[in-house]
Parts: C-alpha cells; sequence; structure tokens
C-alpha cells in the first residue's frame, strides 16, 4: 500500500457562512478519500495552486457538503498525470 499526503495550506471562500465550515470541510475529506482510493496513477509534485473555476453552492449544511465533495472531485481531476 503506498502512502498519499496532501498537505492544504488554505481553502478560500468568497460569500460562504461561517457555520456550514464544517459540513464543507467533511465533504473534502470524505469525498477525496474515496477518489483516491478509487484511482491509481497519481504522480509525486507539487502544485503551488489549483485552481478549480465556479462552483454551485446551495444554501445550508448539505449545500456546502456537496461543494465540498465537488471541490475534492475538481482536485483528484487535478493531481491526475
Amino acid at each position: 500500500m503506498k502512502r498519499i499526503r496532501i498537505d492544504i495550506d488554505a481553502v478560500v471562500l468568497q460569500g460562504f457562512d461561517p457555520a456550514d465550515r464544517k459540513a464543507l470541510v467533511e465533504g473534502i475529506q470524505s469525498e477525496l478519500s474515496r477518489v483516491l482510493a478509487s484511482t491509481s496513477g497519481f504522480r509525486s509534485h507539487r502544485t503551488p495552486v489549483l485552481r478549480l473555476g465556479r462552483m454551485p453552492l446551495e444554501p445550508g449544511f448539505s449545500g456546502a457538503r456537496k461543494l465540498g465533495a465537488g471541490v475534492a472531485r475538481a482536485m483528484g481531476k487535478g493531481l491526475k498525470p
């Protein structure tokens, strides 16, 4: 089993309710774990900035969780060779 280490220094969100931050982080963690576990072929590299583009934001806890999952999927695509 190979070890994957991802360090995220900052997540910058504009217009995001601080109360939904925990849901966002949980969505990123769970989906990123799934994405990385189901894919192979990642190469070791440093990506100083990964711009994900626009993503829809639905209100509330579930919207934050969906956004987190979308961010994680986009990150997975950005990490592929």
